[in-house]
């Protein structure tokens, strides 16, 4: 037997509501991710001015455990970073510098768990729909052909017309799947962008303290010589 018969055959014996089954499952694992998602995101939210303030009063008095103190509570991606920061303040600009940036990248990892998903999802959802509809009018005309040789053209013609607008319901669910996963996807990458720009801005806050204190301590120390 050739194999494209071979091939027609296990689509025919099949049907296409595998399809429709796989594009639910993987809906319902998109919509579980989004919220897991939302909670996680929801949870590394800070308001930037009112957390750069925290840290000025305290960072501008040199009170660098005061400030890591208050900032030991928050779970915010910017609050983390600028913790790490501070907790290697006293060994000097350069290692609070590497820590603050190691700390980023591991919330930029946090951030970016499970989004792929999502991405994948939306952008392959429609092609699953698509090879769905595909089986459908593959179906179709197998219909066709066993109905043509006893009934008439318009019995034929109204199977075959019913099998198709049946075989369509695939890429239309593939599409209402990759919509939501798509703007999920957008939406989260834009609030990551969001964030990691505010830990950036009191990476250089930190920075700016630990540097000026190291100055101060050797302008000090030379005096004292």
């Amino acid at each position: 037997m050739p194999i494209v018969e071979m091939i027609k055959n296990v689509f025919v014996q099949w049907g296409a509501n595998w399809v429709l089954w796989l594009l639910f499952a993987l809906s319902l694992g998109s919509v579980g991710i989004i919220v897991e998602r939302w909670f996680v995101f929801r949870g590394k939210q800070d308001v930037l001015r009112e957390l750069s303030d925290t840290l000025e009063e305290t960072l501008s008095s040199g009170d660098f455990p005061g400030a890591l103190a208050k900032l030991e509570k928050r779970t915010s991606v910017g609050a983390v970073v600028a913790r790490a920061g501070l907790r290697l303040a006293p060994r000097g600009l350069t290692a609070a510098d590497k820590g603050m940036q190691s700390a980023l990248a591991i919330e930029r990892s946090t951030l970016e768990n499970r989004l792929a998903y999502l991405g994948t999802l939306g952008n392959n959802a429609p092609f699953i729909g698509l090879f769905g509809t595909v089986i459908g009018v593959l179906l179709a005309f197998e219909a066709l052909g066993q109905t043509t040789g006893g009934r008439g053209g318009g019995i034929a013609s109204n199977v075959v017309m019913g099998a198709i607008a049946e075989a369509l319901v695939a890429t239309a669910v593939g599409i209402g799947v990759a919509l939501p996963a798509v703007a999920a996807y957008n939406y989260f990458q834009r609030r990551i962008t969001r964030m990691l720009s505010d830990a950036e801005a009191l990476t250089n806050l930190v920075l700016a303290y630990v540097s000026a204190r190291d100055r101060n301590a050797g302008v000090s120390g030379k005096g004292v010589d």
